[in-house]
């Protein structure tokens, strides 16, 4: 009677290529050799092997599902598999164990590009507004010479007469349980399966080289210190002519020789005599939209501050701009004149304010300190 290679893998006659495999890597962790040494249990090994041996083969799987013998019709050794197709699926068993199975066949030679990135220094004024900038960008560009191909013009690569284009070599050994496949990256190929006999003498056989290029750059307004801006397909182009990675443009700020940003808001100070202060004033600033006049309030004090809305950076995601913050201070005199120093004990002697030094009583204020209440008729 037949085997049921179906139930020997515990699965269903219409399982999935995917189901047939987990079933296999199940009862292999369980059942082999090197887990379970009981001879029942090699026995049983035997035949899971040789189940999953015909259920994973396309062709193989259509001959026993006819009634045929997959393995006498295929060259195999007999149940079980362990004759000269012995362990045909030796990558699925390690995967059982070690949960990756090897990469079969040849490799690429080519592969996707790496990242690049570049910092590009702006000034305030082009972080508030955007602009556009031309930057230099020195990345792996693909050989002229050879396309992208390896190869010196007029040659080609070459099947390799080792692996004859697998990428692969296998090796047989002897066990007890019978003959035991192993597959390596082919020494003489890398894995790529083809050699190149002749490189291009441009790239070395690379596929690429080395090249400066120029590329505009779009800033968007509102953009801040560590802002990257992606350009897909603008950086590295792989080994072997690849596609290229992308390019990261990282933003800095250089510094403003008047204003500080914080966030999207702008700050600045603007230094007044203490008159101005006493008295009112408009000071000119220039912002970043032109000069505008800041209106000083009489009585203003040191350390207060005049908000500009709408003055600041431009919001990067949506409508709208921050603020400008102008700071006040206020400089008090640290020499007068005659006459100033005359004026000022008037208005002292006028407020009630002149007294020798050391008799102001705590919670009195003193002239300067007093100047606001002065000028506002207090």
């Amino acid at each position: 009677m037949a085997t049921d290679y179906y139930a020997v893998l515990g699965v269903r006659r219409d399982a999935s290529q995917d189901e047939i495999k987990k079933a296999f890597r199940r009862l292999a962790r369980e059942l082999h050799p090197d887990v379970n040494p009981d001879p029942k249990t090699q026995e049983r090994f035997k035949e899971i092997n040789a189940a999953y041996e015909v259920l994973s083969d396309p062709q193989k799987k259509q001959v026993y599902d006819l009634g045929g013998d997959p393995l006498s019709a295929n060259g195999g050794g007999g149940a079980g598999g362990f004759g000269a197709g012995g362990f045909g699926n030796f990558s699925d068993i390690m995967d059982a164990f070690f949960g990756n199975a090897a990469q079969r066949g040849p490799r690429s030679r080519t592969r996707r590009g790496q990242d690049a990135m570049i910092r590009l220094e702006i000034d305030l004024n082009e972080a508030a507004f955007g602009t556009t900038k031309d930057i230099q960008v020195d990345t792996a560009v693909v050989c002229n010479t050879c396309s992208g191909e390896g190869a010196a013009p007029g040659t080609s690569a070459q099947t390799c007469d080792m692996c004859r284009g697998r990428g692969e070599v296998s090796q047989v050994t002897r066990s007890f349980l019978g003959q035991v496949m192993t597959s390596r990256p082919c020494p003489q190929c890398q894995g790529f399966g083809t050699v190149v006999p002749t490189p291009c003498p441009e790239c070395a056989g690379d596929g690429r080289i080395r090249s400066r290029r120029t590329l505009t750059v779009k800033i968007p307004a509102g953009v801040d210190n560590g802002t990257r801006i992606q350009l897909a397909g603008e950086g590295e182009v792989g080994p072997g002519g690849g596609p290229p990675g992308d390019l990261y443009v990282e933003i800095h700020e250089v510094a403003h020789p008047v204003f500080q940003r914080r966030g999207d808001d702008l700050h600045c100070t603007v230094t007044i005599p203490m008159t101005a202060a006493a008295l009112g004033t408009k000071c000119p600033l220039e912002t970043l939209d032109g000069l505008e006049e800041i209106d000083i309030r009489p009585g203003t004090q040191s350390g207060q501050s005049v908000p500009l809305h709408g003055r600041g950076i431009t919001h990067l995601r949506g409508g709208g701009r921050g603020d400008l913050i102008v700071h006040v201070e206020v400089i008090t005199p640290n020499k007068l004149d005659a006459e100033q120093e005359r004026l000022l004990r008037e208005l002292a002697k006028l407020r009630g304010e002149e007294r020798p030094l050391g008799q102001f009583q705590p919670g009195q204020q003193g002239l300067f300190s007093r100047l606001k209440d002065a000028f506002n008729g207090r």
